[in-house]
């Protein structure tokens, strides 16, 4: 990316940015609760996307979601079970960095549940879906596309990169040979699971500075009010005269190196 395009793309993000901070505000002055879905392929830019959401946002307010592996007691519970647990509260924007439909893609490709299982999810998962939004729930879901040959860059770049090595998981490696079928998976998961109550969104992440750009928007148009961060106020004036902070309690104190 050539300095003009990155210095144009910052600063798009940074507005898009400060409108997310009067989104929160909006969450908190009327106690929605906003819940975010993104999907995809490996390396399609999920990870990127929800840290530009939510960098300059109250870790109070915004939080992110990725479970691991189900437990073996998870294991035994209601599938949805431990989602549940970590939907928004009033006034909080939570996102999932993949969610529930593990089970529509990864699980049924990778062997980590059966037919009968998947089946299931599928039929349940738009009732579920409804429940979430009947009660109030702002969802919005996305699946960031991203077509083989740019995918394959990124993984080339992860496996050179030893500060990125660590998100080739062996499931991401394994899936390379599913490619195919994960892209089954995926139209059939969107096909049974797209409704009227909790509708699927395709964001193009080829592009993924762009594709970044696009879902923060859209992610911001969902909400019909109008957006505005705090407004700017003067600072009560510090009293006494200005000290440098000297800590005279017993604390080890950390070693200057640079």
């Amino acid at each position: 990316m050539g300095k003009k395009k990155k210095k144009a793309y910052e600063h798009d993000l940074e507005a898009l940015q400060i409108e997310l901070v009067g989104l929160t505000r909006w969450l908190r002055a009327t106690g929605k609760r906003m819940l975010v879905i993104l999907e995809g392929r490996d390396a399609a830019g999920k990870g990127g996307t929800i840290k530009a959401i939510t960098d300059k946002l109250d870790t109070r307010a915004a939080r992110v979601v990725a479970l691991g592996k189900p437990s073996h007691t998870e294991e035994g519970q209601w599938y949805f079970q431990r989602y549940v647990t970590q939907l928004p509260a009033a006034g909080e924007l939570v996102l999932f960095d993949r969610s529930w439909y593990n089970r529509a893609v990864v699980e049924p490709a990778m062997g980590f549940c059966t037919d009968e299982q998947y089946d299931a999810f599928m039929k349940a998962c738009p009732s579920f879906e409804k429940l979430l939004t009947d009660d109030g729930i702002i969802l919005v879901k996305y699946w960031l596309s991203v077509d083989q040959e740019p995918q394959e860059k990124r993984f080339a770049e992860r496996a050179a990169d030893p500060l990125k090595r660590w998100k080739l998981s062996p499931v991401d490696l394994k899936a390379r040979e599913k490619y195919a079928e994960m892209g089954d998976l995926r139209d059939a998961m969107i096909q049974h699971t797209h409704t009227a109550d909790a509708p699927w969104f395709v964001a193009d992440f080829n592009d993924q500075k762009e594709g970044r750009l696009n879902l923060i928007r859209h992610l911001l148009d969902q909400v019909p009010d109008k957006l505005t961060p705090d407004k700017e106020f003067d600072l009560p004036p510090l009293k006494g005269k200005p000290k440098k902070d000297k800590v005279t309690a017993k604390a080890e104190k950390v070693p200057k190196v640079y």
